[in-house]
């Protein structure tokens, strides 16, 4: 058994895209596919390794590419221009989206008719955009997401099952906004779960953030929950 990856380039408004896709070879025939979406400093070597790890439990994964090849940035000064880029326009965002939607879903591991989505901070963002424009997830997965909504109407109902995976002293989502989200998908008639972990701040499953960011409180133990709820919701979708 060997996860295996490789490189797709595909295109997408506004650029070329490259992004890493992994799979486990000794296993025959298509399978679900997982998107992988970065956080607010793009494509990196963290994403493939969580795009590896999926593999691993049997699924098929892309850690994609929404900025463009080659636009890729560092944490400091600076760091959010290509997020920030994509915010201002949602609907390109949502277009950037469904184009690596695509490349997944024509690869040929992947069962095009099973697919799903994670996302880290911006990704978390990324996944909950998905399913309010109706891109055809089963099912989707919000890591310390960012809540607001786009500038375009969603579709009811929303089809895809989420589970928001949120810190309570999360600066940049805190709890009244947590709160609109719940109520946004409850009208939306979505089939959503949150696991909301105390003591925790923004990009708690960040193991780079530093410990003594304001912005990240990391503990171990909401990491370990959010992963252990993670694996038993891809099982059930």
């Amino acid at each position: 058994m060997t996860v295996q990856r490789r490189t797709i380039v595909h295109d997408g408004p506004g650029s070329p895209f490259e992004g890493v896709f992994a799979w486990e070879d000794s296993m025959a025939g298509p399978r679900p596919g997982v998107l992988v979406i970065p956080n607010v400093l793009g494509q990196k070597e963290a994403d493939n390794r969580k795009a590896e790890d999926l593999a691993a439990l049997g699924y098929a994964a892309f850690a994609c590419d929404l900025f463009g090849q080659g636009r890729r940035t560092q944490r400091g000064p600076g760091a959010s221009r290509y997020m920030d880029e994509l915010n201002a326009d949602r609907g390109l965002l949502r277009e950037r989206l469904r184009a690596a939607l695509a490349a997944l879903s024509a690869q040929d591991e992947v069962d095009p008719d099973a697919l799903a989505a994670i996302g880290f901070c911006f990704g978390g963002k990324c996944v909950l955009d998905m399913a309010r424009a109706g891109l055809g997830l089963r099912a989707g997965v919000s890591f310390h997401g960012v809540y607001d909504r786009p500038d375009y109407d969603s579709v009811t109902p929303i089809a895809t099952r989420l589970l928001v995976c949120h810190g309570w002293d999360d600066p940049l989502a805190p709890p009244a906004a947590l709160v609109a989200l719940g109520e946004e998908l409850t009208t939306a008639e979505a089939d959503w779960q949150m696991q909301v972990n105390g003591h925790a701040g923004h990009g708690f499953t960040d193991r780079s953030m530093p410990g003594d960011s304001l912005v990240s409180r990391m503990t171990n133990a909401p990491t370990r929950g959010a992963g252990r709820r993670r694996a038993h919701f891809y099982k059930v979708y």
